[in-house]
């Protein structure tokens, strides 16, 4: 009988001496790698993907040797709820007040125009990002950092569309609008909107190496791809409009297809309109003359090539400059559909100049 007491009390004091040595280790570990803080910026009007979708991946990272690598928060200007781009009321942990000091800062977009114009949030951004290990921005929150003189002397990215913008508050850094996110140390930028989840993989990839980023992803379901070429401003339908100023001349103005590449791209609209095809086809050609995002080429010249093709369908082209100066066709066709007097296929079209051989 005493001999299995003594067994026992052996098992009991090998397994709490191995308990004891697991904690140690765990503890040793976790002060090797200690958890990162990781505050996520939030604001009215800020854009939902661009911070829930890097929320997201660093809550499914899980280290080997660390069970919580990020410690994630939000902070805000003020306490108390904000309202998000689509009307989702959300309560910030922190304000910047009270916030932990935050090893990883991820800066949203969004409607930016709240904290651009905060004294207290550009403060806080700019103490913040100096003593932080990396600063990512998602989408337009690539203003909030250009403010904050963050990105001079630095190339960086944001969302297609707000690219020449950019340029122009930016005017010491490099745009590119051909990349997902571009990586300048401290300072991450990524392209509008699911971009911030590969920009925040990337982070993960950096930190705690490709397997940590995979089995993140694997976790989401999501399929990345580390190595994809897809950005939305390398695609070439930033050559086309999308908006054409509908209301004075279309009562309707429905997408059909867009479809393409970085070399060409085509896009449909079912019109319905009062107007005829002729002042239809003008309206489309004066939209591309005034676009805020066409290229300011100095050759950008427009030749009609058919007047009536036939009677149902009348084109024009044109040919300009990209940025490099490479040569593009551009080609509009306005017909009516099923011979319906107010109902129109309007096609719009542009495609790199095949390089003479």
């Amino acid at each position: 009988m005493t001999r299995i007491v003594s067994l026992h009390a052996f098992v009991i004091m090998v397994l709490v001496c191995l308990s004891s040595a697991a904690r140690a280790e765990e503890s040793a570990a976790a002060e090797k790698h200690p958890s990162r803080n990781l505050a996520i910026l939030l604001f009215d009007g800020v854009q939902i993907i661009d911070y829930t979708g890097p929320y997201e991946v660093f809550g499914h990272v899980y280290a080997f040797d660390q069970p919580i690598p990020f410690n994630i928060y939000t902070v805000a200007e003020h306490a108390g709820a904000i309202t998000t781009a689509m009307g989702m009321s959300v309560n910030p942990k922190f304000s910047i007040e009270d916030a932990p000091r935050p090893d990883i800062l991820i800066v949203p977009g969004g409607d930016v125009d709240a904290p651009l114009n905060s004294r207290k949030v550009m403060e806080w951004l700019t103490d913040t990002s100096r003593h932080a290990q990396i600063v990512m921005s998602v989408c337009n929150g690539a203003f909030i950092l250009a403010k904050a003189g963050l990105l001079d002397g630095l190339e960086a990215t944001t969302t297609a569309n707000l690219t020449e913008r950019l340029k122009a508050a930016a005017p010491h850094t490099r745009v590119n609008a051909s990349v997902r996110f571009i990586d300048s140390g401290k300072i991450i930028t990524t392209a509008g909107l699911s971009s911030g989840i590969d920009g925040s993989l990337h982070v993960i990839e950096r930190l705690y190496g490709r397997g940590t980023a995979e089995s993140a992803a694997l976790a989401m379901e999501y399929n990345w791809d580390p190595n994809s070429a897809y950005a939305r401003g390398a695609l070439a339908d930033k050559y086309i409009p999308n908006q054409f100023n509908i209301d004075s001349v279309a009562r309707s103005w429905v997408p059909v297809s867009r479809e393409g590449g970085i070399d060409h791209w085509q896009t449909q609209w079912s019109v319905t309109s009062s107007v005829s095809a002729s002042d239809l086809l003008q309206h489309v050609e004066e939209a591309f003359s005034h676009s805020e995002y066409f290229p300011r080429a100095p050759h950008v010249s427009w030749q009609r090539l058919s007047e009536t093709r036939s009677p149902q369908e009348l084109r024009s082209a044109w040919r300009f400059s990209d940025e490099a100066g490479t040569p593009w066709d551009g080609r509009v066709s306005v017909q009516h559909v099923g011979g319906q007097a107010d109902v129109y296929l309007v096609s719009v079209s542009v495609g790199k100049v095949p390089a003479a051989k």
